[in-house]
C-alpha cells in the first residue's frame, strides 16, 4: 500500500521480519564468509543441506535447499505442472501461490478459509481434480496466523490422490506453540507425497541473505535439485544458516518473547488469536483495512493492508508497546 514511499524513523510492521538482527554467531560466519566472495559458492550447499539434515533428522537426500522457502515453492510447481495443470490453495494465504501456478502456466484454484479463518482442508480436497497436480497448505496459514490440526490433515491426506503433491509451508515454524498440528518432519516421513518446507528469513532472522529449505520424498528432493538455479544460495547464506542451526538455545529465547508479544497484542486489539510473528485482524471492508493501515502508518507504524483486514507483525516487547500506544491513539 505504501510502496514506494519512505517514512523515515517508521516502524515496520509490514513484512513478518523479526526485530533482533542475526545470532552472533551468524554475523561473524557471514562476515568470514563474505571475505571469500571473490570465490563461488558451493553449489549444492553440502555443508548445509548435511547440517539441516541432522538438524530434522532426516537424510540429506531427504533435503534441498534454494534462494528462500519462496524460490522452493516455485521450483515445486516447475516439477509438477505444465500448461493446464492444476495448483490448489487456500485464500486468503501466501499471496505468492496463485504467482507461482501462472509463471508455469498453471491454472491457480483457490478455496476460501473457513468462516473462523482457518485453511478449509475438506474443502481444499473437494478442489481436487484430475488435473490437480500441486496443493499448498500454508500452517500457521499466512496471513491469519491460524493452525490446522492433526486430525484434519491425516483425514486430508487420506482422500488426496496419491499422484498430487502437497506441500506444508512451514515458514513460521518456530513461533508454534500448539501441539495439535502436524509437523512437517512427521508427515513427510508418513506420506510419500508430501514436502515440507521452512525458512531462515522469519525466526533466524536471515530474511536479506535468502535460503530456504524444503524435505521429504527423495526423489521429490533430486527433481527440486534438478530445476534449481546454479549457485541459488550464496556462500554467505550458506555460513549463516549453518550458524543458526547451532543457536537452538538463543532462537528459542528470541521466539518465546516474540509469541508472548504476539499473544498480548492480539487481545489488545481483539485480533485472531496467532501461531506465527504476526496477528491478523479481519474487516468487513476493504476501505476498512486500508484506512486502519492509513491511520497507523499516519502514527508512523505501517502494517499490511489485505483486501479482507491487516496483518501487524510482532517483534519484541519494545515494538509491541510502540505499535499499541499508536493503535490506542487512534481507536480511543
Amino acid at each position: 500500500m505504501f510502496r514506494g514511499k519512505r517514512l523515515a524513523d517508521a516502524l515496520k510492521l509490514s513484512s513478518n521480519e523479526v526485530a533482533h538482527p542475526p545470532l552472533p554467531a551468524a554475523v561473524a560466519a557471514m562476515a568470514e564468509a563474505a571475505a571469500a566472495a571473490n570465490r563461488y559458492p558451493d553449489m549444492g550447499a553440502t555443508d548445509l543441506v548435511h547440517a539441516i539434515a541432522k538438524h530434522l533428522k532426516l537424510r540429506p537426500e531427504q533435503v534441498a535447499v534454494g534462494c528462500g522457502s519462496s524460490a522452493l515453492c516455485q521450483q515445486l510447481v516447475q516439477i509438477t505442472c505444465k500448461t493446464g495443470d492444476e495448483v490448489v490453495f487456500p485464500w486468503r494465504s501466501f499471496e505468492a501461490y496463485p504467482i507461482f501456478a501462472r509463471v508455469a502456466g498453471a491454472t491457480p484454484r483457490p478455496v476460501p478459509l473457513t468462516a473462523d479463518h482457518r485453511v478449509d482442508l475438506p474443502a481444499l480436497a473437494a478442489a481436487i481434480t484430475p488435473a490437480t497436480r500441486l496443493v499448498f497448505v500454508c500452517n500457521p496459514n499466512n496471513p491469519t496466523g491460524t493452525t490446522i490440526t492433526k486430525q484434519g490433515f491425516e483425514e486430508f491426506m487420506a482422500v488426496v490422490p496419491p499422484t498430487t503433491l502437497v506441500a506444508l509451508d512451514e515458514a513460521y515454524f518456530e513461533f508454534v506453540r500448539t501441539q495439535d498440528t502436524p509437523m512437517g518432519t512427521e508427515v513427510v516421513v508418513k506420506h510419500e507425497n508430501v514436502v515440507a518446507l521452512r525458512t531462515f528469513s522469519k525466526a533466524y532472522g536471515l530474511a536479506g541473505v535468502r535460503v530456504g529449505y524444503a524435505f521429504g520424498n527423495p526423489a521429490i528432493i533430486a527433481a527440486l535439485n534438478k530445476v534449481a538455479i546454479p549457485f541459488g544460495v550464496s556462500a554467505v547464506a550458506q555460513a549463516g544458516a549453518i550458524a543458526s542451526l547451532a543457536g537452538a538455545a538463543q532462537l528459542l529465547e528470541r521466539t518465546n518473547e516474540t509469541v508472548s508479544e504476539r499473544d498480548r497484542v492480539a487481545r489488545a486489539i481483539g485480533a485472531i488469536p496467532s501461531e506465527a510473528n504476526f496477528v491478523w485482524l479481519p474487516t468487513k471492508t476493504t476501505e476498512t483495512a486500508a484506512t486502519l493501515a492509513q491511520q497507523l502508518a499516519d502514527q508512523g507504524v505501517i502494517v499490511r493492508a489485505f483486501p479482507e483486514g491487516v496483518r501487524i507483525t510482532v517483534t519484541d516487547h519494545a515494538e509491541a508497546d510502540r505499535f499499541l500506544a499508536a493503535w490506542n491513539s487512534i481507536t480511543q
